[in-house]
């Protein structure tokens, strides 16, 4: 049974987890606004989302150990792979890409869809729980 509601909720538990990245990477991109030479980054959802329902990793390079005492690095995580650098509408003298308008916008963009995939979610809880509640 366990394994149905898994399959269920795959695909929108994938899209909440990209979401959560984009949103990682949108609040760095505002915070870093004053570095010097700080490049804008972000993903395309569309494609990473599909990549990973096909089963496609995005996780990128890994790092070399060359020694057993080595800590194995994870790299950037399940869709750190995907992240690319903005372009940048106009240049700064201090080389920043930061656009604080697209990344205002880009943010409060996604944080909706974030919450829309969490009511869908819910959603489905509540259906599964109301059926489990009338089967006899």
């Amino acid at each position: 049974m366990t394994d149905r509601i898994d399959a269920l909720l795959q695909v929108k538990r994938t899209a909440l987890n990209a979401r959560a990245y984009r949103q990682e990477l949108l609040a760095s991109n505002i915070a870093n606004a004053d570095t010097p030479n700080y490049k804008a980054r972000d993903i395309e959802f569309k494609s990473v989302l599909d990549g990973a329902l096909a089963g496609r990793t995005q996780a990128g390079l890994g790092l070399a150990a060359t020694s057993p005492r080595h800590f194995q690095g994870n790299g950037a995580g399940e869709f750190g792979g995907a992240v690319k650098y903005r372009t940048e509408f106009q240049p700064n003298v201090d080389g920043n890409t930061v656009n604080m308008d697209v990344e205002r916008a880009a943010f409060a963009e996604n944080s909706i869809q974030m919450e829309a995939m969490l009511t869908f979610i819910r959603n489905d809880l509540t259906t599964l729980q109301t059926a489990m509640q009338s089967t006899p």
